[in-house]
This record gives C-alpha cells, sequence and structure tokens, in this order.
C-alpha cells in the first residue's frame, strides 16, 4: 500500500504537469515526473551528486550526534536538579523559540569556517526538541518506581541509570524523531544561504540556473535522506525500548 500510494502522487503529479492544467494553481510551469526521474538518472552517474550527498550526510550526523548527547543531558539535568533547572532553564527558554536558521548570521560571526557554522545550526535545530522531550519524559516517570528503588536501599545513581533513564527513554525516542527531522530542515536552508557544497546548495544552484528538474531532484533527494534517517532513529528507538508493551492494533 505504501509503494501504491507514491506510485499515485507520482502518476498524479505526471498527469497534472503533462497536460499543463493551469486551475488555482499552475502546473504547466513544472517538470514531469518522467523529466525529474530522468534527470536523477543523470545525476546518479555523476561523483558531484554522492560528493553532495556525503557532506550533507556528515553535516547532520555530527550536529544531531552532538545534539542528542547534549540535549538528553540538559533534559535529564533541567528534570531532576532543581539548580541545573534555575541555571539553565531560562536561558534555554530564552533561545528556544528563536528559529535554528535564524542563527546563520550569529554562525558565520562566530565561526571561521562554513563548515563549522553549518553543524552548529544543525546541532542547534536538534537540541530544543531532545531537551524538551527528555525533560517532559522525565518528569512524567511515576515516583513510585523511584520510592521502590530506594526501598530496596538504591541510591541517587542506581535511581537515575535503573529508573529514569528508561522510564524517560520512550519520550526522548519521541524527541531525538522530531530532532532529525528539524535538522533536515535547517541543515538545507544553511546549505542554501552560506554553503559551498551539499545537497541544499545543489539544488538552489539548480535553481539559479533555471535547471527545474534538477531542483526536483535536490528536493527529492532531501525528502529520501530525511525519510531513512528518521526511519533508522524510529528503528533504533524500537530496538532500545523492546521491553514496552505492544498496544492492540498498534504497527509491528
Amino acid at each position: 500500500m505504501r509503494a501504491l500510494s507514491l506510485l499515485a502522487f507520482a502518476g498524479l503529479w505526471q498527469l497534472l504537469t503533462a497536460a499543463k492544467v493551469q486551475f488555482w494553481v499552475r502546473f504547466d510551469h513544472l517538470p514531469t515526473a518522467v523529466q525529474v526521474w530522468q534527470a536523477f538518472g543523470r545525476q546518479l552517474a555523476t561523483d558531484q551528486y554522492w560528493q553532495d550527498l556525503a557532506d550533507s550526510l556528515r553535516r547532520i550526523g555530527s550536529g544531531f550526534l552532538l545534539a542528542a548527547v547534549l540535549g538528553v543531558a540538559a533534559g535529564v539535568a533541567t528534570a531532576r536538579s532543581r539548580w541545573a533547572c534555575d541555571l539553565l532553564g531560562p536561558v534555554l527558554e530564552v533561545i528556544r523559540p528563536v528559529p535554528a536558521i535564524a542563527l546563520v548570521p550569529v554562525a558565520i560571526m562566530l565561526f571561521p569556517d562554513n563548515e563549522q557554522g553549518i553543524v552548529f545550526i544543525t546541532f542547534a535545530a536538534a537540541f530544543f526538541p531532545v531537551t524538551v522531550s527528555t525533560r517532559h519524559a522525565v518528569r512524567a516517570v511515576p515516583p513510585l518506581w523511584e520510592e521502590a528503588v530506594r526501598t530496596m536501599g538504591g541510591g541517587r545513581w542506581r535511581v537515575l541509570w535503573s529508573v529514569v533513564l528508561p522510564g524517560a527513554l520512550p519520550g526522548v525516542v519521541g524527541g531525538l524523531s522530531v530532532g532529525i527531522g528539524v535538522s533536515w530542515i535547517c541543515v538545507i536552508s544553511a546549505e542554501m544561504v552560506s554553503g559551498q557544497f551539499g545537497v541544499g546548495y545543489r539544488t538552489w544552484q539548480s535553481y539559479t540556473v533555471l535547471d527545474y528538474p534538477g531542483v526536483f531532484v535536490g528536493m527529492a533527494t532531501i525528502g529520501l535522506l530525511g525519510w531513512l534517517t528518521s526511519g533508522a532513529v524510529e528503528l533504533l528507538g524500537r530496538r532500545v525500548t523492546r521491553w514496552l508493551p505492544t498496544r492492540p492494533g498498534s504497527a509491528r
């Protein structure tokens, strides 16, 4: 069914663009699905396409992994420690509403290299969803679980590693899943604004030279990369939370 839904979408796209339909929105300026597919095949045969792919994946990997580690640590600290909440909470809440892409000028001023600036923007995009989800997940852990461990002689660190982190893990995975999606949005935008390589940079370059099939190839590549990385995060989340009971009617 999932494959059929994608084929139906591509078929509708081909029909509307080939017929040059103009009804409220104009499909006469868009390339057809066949033209995009042909352009995609040509780009797959070039080294440049794979180099751009590797550059974007490296930026996502660096920024997202850093955000995952620091975001989980900040979320646990602000949820478990009053001192950390008072010290870090106001700063995080002031910065959190600022869109990560708005940090491009700050990244340019802070970092001498564009590569470091793009990684920083990717990190900022994922850090706050991970932090907020972790904080709420830790606070939602039932106090009875912690009390049970303490009555059996468990100390503070034992409670943290055996109760708090496993109990908050589903919420942490949810934050990671959201974070990876936001990271892709911001890394592509940053590549378009200040990058020299990457899928976003190449997509914008295609637009500037009026290569519209190339633009759609870039968009399709971004969508596929986001889908694969989000699926990988969710698969890892299901692996580490196998102990959770399966809800009736849930997808296996």
